[in-house]
């Protein structure tokens, strides 16, 4: 699914919807409306009371991401995602038990023609056999399809916003509905995540498939970004694109699909988060009949591997006819680590609006940049990150000449130019942001399950927000001086013959 943005309102009309001040007193009052509650099989609820409109929004979070995707099935999570709006076992289909006979017979001609794909001594007259009985086999589990009946239920109620994300640490599915609908979504949620159908799968396979295309290859920016992260990473699976590399989508089956959902869709591993006028008494109750139904599963697998520490530079150029870019990064901490909020300040303070240090400076003053975009805390922050910067070099500008003035403007934070002035505004920046992020029931529920969900308590949204105030100048120059160096740097550039004759030419 496609990933959706928050519009920045009025801060005038922010602060009229939510207390003044982003403070201890505001985690304070927040306290009062949160409702926290935890099912027998280990599912977390966080429950909101926001009684502004008679609407309530809804986010599922799922502990798992492109991080957990098993050795040769990268993607997976992503497919997963695509899977839970297919429908149910009574929504979406004409006849579930035939239905789910053809899939299951689906499955393994599939598995057999994968294997005899790849044998050591292919029969092409077999694979082509296997093939055309597979497409009948796909073309007759279509005739019980009903074609985005889950979605249309809940449309017809009213509801909005409906979308999920994959990341490289969790899979999030969020949508809104009128508060008299709200035992709607409890019967829907919970029946698509206790009965997976995997309807469509194969179908489906594709349309991840034509997005890594669109995305990745036929995207400079996904090309190099791509690029950048299996450079970056040698060892730890942040090194692996969360979208899965094309052979790995095309050796993924329903079996391995069923597997990956009993091990990582696990009531334990789930926090939901629901906020809007909402009664947190009937929430629970309505938990526990419908998600109580749930059976607790083992852990999920951790992830033991870590990342090397980088010894020296690394760079790559990818040639291409595009406007030039560069992509740069160091390998970091992750997000509970106490160097993170000052690595996130440090970003503001570099790229943080038109008046961060490298705005002002490239684009505005010499105008060697046409802008830039931080990408702190990428693929993924619950382990070792990168703090990365993507940067845009201005017509008849070499990369070379860019990449140089903002490694001068590093430095010179590396060695104390920093005013207490410049610190001042990127946190208050950093609260309005908070403020913004809060302003809705969606926002609410996605922040507090997402710090529920990945950092183990939703109060973070606020104490992360505290431990900025606490963070000096001083500090801001030492995890720069520790961090942003050039043995624990990686460079990606996109370069182009044209581009370098008009730099050449300009030079002349």
């Amino acid at each position: 699914m496609k990933k959706v943005g928050t519009k920045i309102l009025g801060l005038f009309l922010i602060i009229a919807a939510l207390p003044a001040l982003v403070n201890s007193q505001d985690l304070a009052s927040f306290e009062e409306k949160v409702t926290e509650f935890t099912l027998d099989n280990g599912l977390k609820f966080v429950v909101i009371e926001r009684p502004v409109a008679p609407v309530v929004s809804f986010a599922t979070y799922v502990n798992v991401g492109g991080v957990d995707n098993p050795k040769g099935n990268s993607g997976l999570a992503h497919v997963f995602e695509h899977m839970a709006f297919k429908g149910t076992q009574t929504i979406g289909t004409t006849n579930w038990e035939e239905e789910e006979k053809v899939l299951q017979e689906l499955d393994e001609i599939y598995q057999e023609w994968l294997e005899e794909q790849y044998a050591t001594e292919p029969d092409s007259a077999r694979i082509d056999e296997l093939w055309s009985e597979f497409l009948a086999l796909q073309e007759e589990a279509g005739q019980y399809v009903v074609n985005n009946e889950f979605s249309e239920i809940v449309n017809r109620n009213g509801g909005t916003g409906m979308n999920a994300t994959t990341s490289a640490d969790r899979t999030n599915y969020f949508y809104s509905l009128p508060e008299n609908r709200i035992e709607l979504w409890f019967s829907l949620e919970s029946d698509r995540f206790m009965n997976p159908v995997f309807r469509e799968f194969y179908k489906e396979k594709e349309v991840v498939r034509e997005e890594r295309r669109s995305s990745y290859e036929s995207s400079p920016v996904g090309s190099l970004y791509e690029s950048f992260i299996t450079t970056a990473y040698s060892a730890h699976p942040y090194g692996v694109p969360n979208i899965g590399w094309h052979s790995d989508i095309t050796a993924t089956t329903i079996e391995d699909a069923r597997k990956f959902y009993e091990t990582y869709y696990v009531p334990n591993n789930i926090t939901i988060a629901i906020a809007g006028d909402v009664d947190p008494g009937e929430v629970q109750e309505l938990a526990e009949i419908y998600f109580g139904r749930l059976e607790r599963g083992p852990t999920p697998p951790p992830i033991y591997t870590e990342e090397p520490k980088q010894t020296g530079e690394k760079r790559f150029t990818i040639q291409r006819e595009s406007q030039p870019f560069l992509l740069l990064g160091y390998h970091t901490v992750n997000d509970q680590h106490p160097d993170f909020a000052a690595l996130d300040l440090l970003g503001s303070l570099l790229v943080g609006g038109r008046t961060s240090k490298l705005y002002k400076r490239l684009v505005e003053e010499e105008q060697i940049a046409l802008g830039f975009q931080m990408l702190n805390g990428v693929p993924g922050s619950k382990y070792g990150t990168i703090f990365g910067l993507l940067a845009v070099p201005n017509q008849g500008i070499s990369v070379d000449t860019l990449e140089t003035a903002i490694y001068e403007e590093i430095e010179k934070i590396q060695n104390g130019e920093i005013t207490q002035e410049e610190l001042d505004r990127v946190r208050t920046n950093a609260r309005a942001g908070l403020i913004r992020g809060l302003d809705s029931n969606s926002g609410l529920a996605v922040g507090f399950g997402a710090a529920e969900a990945l950092q183990g308590d939703w109060r973070k949204v606020f104490t992360d927000l505290e431990e900025l105030e606490n963070i000096t100048v001083e500090e801001i120059r030492r995890v720069a001086n520790e961090y942003l160096v050039k043995e624990n740097r990686t460079v990606g550039i996109i370069s182009n013959e044209s581009s370098e004759e008009e730099v050449a030419d300009a030079n002349q």
